[in-house]
């Protein structure tokens, strides 16, 4: 018989690190710094929630980190709650990817890629599925002929937003100094802040962080994972931290804190307030740029995950193949692609996701557990230890689950269904258990 096809090792810390990056840096900072704002009316308050946000952000790569040093092999979190907890536990987190949280993520970015570039060329509904539809294709495309590729162009696309993200906020101070009052209060601001108030801003400011622990799904494709995958995860995220501080700084130097609260595209108020009506055109075609990016490295670390779960018997064997010539987890991105298409063409991918996105911090708190659970298990070697363990870990899965219970209280319904969407993901692992064990594929 001859030798399974192996994944190919490419992915070095500069492309490790633009992956954690550019997965990060999509298009929330630019519509998301409002819906803060009108929680927390305060300039101190506002800077808090996104400097609360980065470091929660970090304490949970720094955690990931050890557990990726432990475990490197694709599939990531998936394979960290596996070992923790047991097969169920991963195959619920690889359901909710699938069904939702992944695909539902890559539809939402791809519509929102598509109605900026109606902004630039005039879309009906119709075409701007079409062109949400064709971004995907095209990605995963890339993706599916190798990983060097899909890397490579995000670098590229992760550069490239770096670089916008500093003429954004140059431009704002350097030019924002003939618009009016800088760093103005809010009459909302007497209203004081409660900590539910703080707890939800702080939630909105974690889904703009969203996206930082894809980098350890593509383990077995990184060059000394055990190294790499924890030195980008610190680095992306203190990166992505300062850029958005900067970003949200530089909005409310311009704007008003209550336009900043009452926008619904405050990038590009903030750019006409610069230049002018023209400034919107400029916004718009960042936002493409940064959402492509973005889009890019969604697309490419999601099939690790499912070919994971395939070799572990928890999806069809097929799944799990990867191409003899390109070396990628073909069949995964290409069911990947067909299923982000289809909650695209239907639309269903907004109720899901707004359901189910808030249950990943569930799962983060369980990994951070986890973990602490792994440190003392016998037989299990790490190449990194995080500091401040237990503290570190415990702190962390403390403030995850009181985000989820704060979402939980303010929002019971959505919540709650999305939860029900997650477990119904039980009987049918129960019922592929019942088919017994399925040998592993060699990593």
């Amino acid at each position: 018989m001859s030798a399974p096809v192996e994944l190919r090792r490419v992915i070095r810390l500069p492309h490790a690190t633009a992956l954690v990056v550019g997965t990060i840096i999509g298009a929330s900072i630019f519509v998301q710094p409002s819906e803060i704002t009108s929680l927390v009316p305060s300039v101190p308050g506002i800077l808090a929630v996104w400097l609360a946000a980065g470091a929660l952000t970090l304490a949970g790569a720094v955690v990931t980190a050890e557990l990726a040093s432990t475990f490197p092999r694709s599939g990531g979190v998936y394979v960290y709650l596996t070992e923790a907890f047991g097969r169920p536990a991963g195959f619920l987190w690889g359901w909710a990817m699938f069904w939702s949280m992944h695909s539902g993520i890559i539809a939402a970015i791809a519509v929102i890629f598509a109605r900026y570039a109606g902004y630039v060329v005039p879309l009906g509904p119709a075409g701007t599925k079409a062109v949400a539809i064709g971004v995907i294709g095209l990605l995963s495309g890339i993706n599916y002929l190798g990983v060097r590729e899909g890397s490579r162009l995000q670098a590229a696309f992760t550069a490239g937003k770096l670089v916008a993200v500093l003429a954004i906020v140059a431009l704002g101070f350097g030019l924002g100094g003939r618009v009016g009052d800088h760093f103005a209060g809010s009459a909302l601001a007497h209203a004081g802040v409660t900590a539910r108030d703080f707890l939800t801003g702080l939630g909105a400011g974690l889904f703009a962080f969203g996206g930082w622990h894809m980098a350890t799904y593509s383990s077995e494709e990184t060059v000394d994972p055990t190294r790499t995958i924890p030195l980008a995860l610190a680095l992306g995220t203190v990166i992505v931290t300062a850029a958005y501080l900067a970003m949200n700084a530089v909005y409310l130097y311009v704007l008003p804190l209550d336009a900043v609260a009452s926008s619904t595209r405050v990038a590009a108020d903030f750019a006409d307030a610069l230049l002018g009506r023209g400034g919107g055109s400029a916004v718009a075609a960042i936002v493409l740029f940064s959402t492509f990016g973005a889009l890019a490295g969604i697309v490419l670390t999601g099939p690790r995950v499912y070919l994971a779960m395939a070799r572990d018997g928890l999806l069809f064997r097929w799944l799990g193949a990867v191409h003899p010539r390109f070396r990628t987890p073909h069949r995964a991105i290409a069911l990947q692609a067909v299923w982000s298409s289809v909650l695209v063409a239907t639309g269903t991918f907004r109720a899901l996701f707004t359901r189910v996105v808030y249950t990943e911090w569930i799962f983060f708190g369980l990994l951070a557990l986890g973990a602490v659970l792994l440190r003392g298990r016998p037989g299990v070697a790490r190449s990194y230890s995080a500091p401040g363990f237990p503290a570190l870990p415990l702190l962390f899965a403390a403030a995850a689950f009181a985000v989820v219970l704060n979402l939980v209280f303010a929002h019971p319904r959505d919540t709650l269904s999305g939860l029900g969407l997650v477990l119904l993901g039980l009987p049918v692992y129960f019922l592929l258990a019942r088919k017994g064990p399925v040998p592993k594929a060699a990593p």
